[in-house]
């Protein structure tokens, strides 16, 4: 499915609060009501968190922009990651056996454009001889939250698929996605002249 054919939203948000979930309960894309605490909540809620913590780090991109003007591609990269998330909360928002045909998803062709950035930026990068700690900038810092929290995000998916027998794309792409926050968060640091944080483990307070 090529992503011009995803059907644009049909809602109209004039109402902020409806006093539906009081009781603890939602419904999902197809309409069927489950508790907040169910897997599938669970699963896209922390999407959502996901996508909250790349518009932060949308924002410091282009705020090191002004003064480091070669790092700016970086924030088209992740705001086109933004909406990829949003798509991937609508299918995984949904049951499996409910997903429409033109419902916004994750697609083949996304996976293998993260690729392709992972190893273009990898390139340029000097070898580690060590881990990384999140760190060196403040940028850094906040693509490594991104780069965890795509992580926490993976799991639930993982849970979800294995409880419900669903697609495997959506875990595909968020294991390729938290790889592109691993080398973003390091070809930031290169990008901007900040150092490393290496890990050096007899390093005591």
């Amino acid at each position: 499915m090529a992503e011009q054919t995803f059907r644009e939203p049909r809602l109209a948000l004039n109402r902020i609060y409806t006093r539906g979930g009081d009781r603890g309960t939602t419904n999902l894309v197809n309409g069927r009501r489950v508790r907040k605490d169910d897997a599938r909540v669970e699963a896209y809620g922390t999407i959502d968190e996901l996508n909250a913590f790349v518009g932060r780090a949308v924002e410091d991109v282009r705020a090191a922009g002004e003064t480091c003007p070669a790092i700016a591609p970086l924030a088209d990269i992740l705001l086109r990651v933004q909406h990829e998330l949003f798509n991937l909360g609508s299918e995984v928002a949904t049951d499996p056996d409910a997903l429409g045909e033109r419902q916004p998803r994750v697609v083949p062709s996304q996976i293998e454009r993260l690729e392709r950035e992972i190893d273009v930026m990898n390139e340029q990068l000097r070898p580690l001889r060590s881990f990384v700690l999140p760190g060196g900038s403040a940028l850094n810092a906040d693509l490594h939250v991104c780069r965890a929290v795509c992580r926490r995000a993976e799991r639930r998916v993982v849970s979800l698929v294995d409880s419900c027998s669903g697609p495997d794309l959506p875990c595909r792409y968020l294991n390729r996605l938290s790889d592109a926050f691993f080398v973003w968060s390091r070809w930031a640091c290169q990008c901007m002249a900040d150092p490393e944080v290496l890990w050096q483990p007899n390093l005591s307070p």
